[in-house]
């Protein structure tokens, strides 16, 4: 390989010190915003429209935390070489975005540049991709998916160092970084418990999902190390989506013995299980307490603001170029990372 990255010293000494600095989600937690909001208003995106008061929050919010980053001006040095970040499909949704920022964030604070480029699912899209990846010398390969699942190992006609992004390979033979469903699931149902719910609800997406299994398996965790019974009476499968959080509410509260809380496994889901509690003349939370899963930005402006945990895809993003990097460099790596996310707890419960 031609080109050499830092060494393994000093690129802990330059994450010994970004530790002792506010994250960007400190950053949105302060000013009452999205991550996403933070990333675009910092970066100056001109294409994302923000009020004045919005960018206002963020910059003085930033100033407060005494928030640094490298990612405004570029990389101000390339000669460490390029990271190809190569992921199956961009979304609506900002957790691509959010991951693709990490990378940049922990990327370019250490001169490295990012090649990224969008497969669509196609296979042979892909194959050409990553021989374009290895053409162009980069030094190594983030291969991500837009949910979380078992992938085959990416086909490279050339050895190159390689970790995965929100998927894994079943023999743990390339490392990956990956969400903490199951903890996820642990935190947003303690939640409830702490706050003295024992029947808990839970609306859960897709059962045949990684996220769906995990978040269900935290939950049934959670309610065993409180000495809850499992009660399946209390379970709806859902797909993501308003309609069946609205849907599976009505059916949840029309139970003889209905939960006093509803968990749902994400934050759209939590709207359509509003609409149907305000519907039914119930107060949140004064009657039904409600936590959902994701953090998105609507989650704040509903009414009251929904309490969450964050889907921690940018922290994810940071953790899989660190691996990268020491991948490159010879150093250990472990064969997959959890992320955490963290309770963002408003007044919904």
């Amino acid at each position: 390989m031609s080109k050499k990255l830092p060494r393994p010293d000093q690129l802990q000494e330059n994450r010994a010190v970004d530790r002792r600095r506010a994250t960007m989600n400190e950053v949105a937690i302060e000013a009452g915003v999205s991550q996403t909001t933070v990333s675009l208003v910092l970066n100056d995106v001109s294409s994302a429209r923000f009020s004045a008061i919005t960018r206002h929050r963020v910059l003085d919010a930033a100033e407060r935390l005494n928030y640094q980053t490298t990612r405004r001006s570029g990389p101000q040095n390339s000669s460490n070489g390029t990271i190809a970040f190569v992921v199956d499909e961009m979304s609506t949704d900002p957790w691509t975005a959010l991951a693709m920022d990490g990378i940049c964030e922990a990327a370019w604070a250490q001169g490295i540049s990012i090649w990224c480029a969008v497969t669509r699912g196609n296979i042979e899209a892909e194959r050409s991709i990553l021989q374009q990846a290895i053409a162009s010398r980069a030094v190594g390969l983030i291969y991500g998916t837009i949910n979380t699942r078992r992938v085959e190992p990416p086909v490279l006609s050339q050895p190159m160092p390689t970790v995965l992004l929100n998927c894994y390979v079943s023999d743990n033979s390339i490392p990956s970084v990956v969400p903490a469903e199951v903890v996820g699931g642990q935190i947003a149902t303690k939640r409830l418990i702490a706050a003295g719910h024992r029947r808990i609800g839970y609306i859960n997406g897709e059962s045949g999902m990684d996220a769906a299994r995990d978040r269900l398996r935290g939950y049934k965790q959670a309610l065993t190390a409180a000495d809850i019974a499992f009660d399946s009476t209390l379970i709806r499968n859902g797909n993501w989506e308003p309609s069946t959080g609205y849907e599976f509410t009505r059916e949840l509260m029309s139970l003889p013995n209905p939960p006093t809380a509803i968990f749902c496994a994400n934050d759209l889901m939590a709207l359509g299980c509003y609409d149907a509690l305000k519907e039914l003349g119930l107060a949140i939370p004064g009657d039904v307490a409600v936590i959902g899963y994701d953090s998105r930005e609507i989650a704040q402006y509903v009414h009251p603001p929904l309490t969450t945990v964050l889907l921690p895809h940018f922290q994810m993003g940071v953790e899989a170029t660190e691996c990268l990097i020491d991948l490159v460099n010879g150093s250990p790596t472990s064969s997959r990372i959890k992320v955490e996310g963290q309770l963002i707890d408003r007044n919904s419960v």
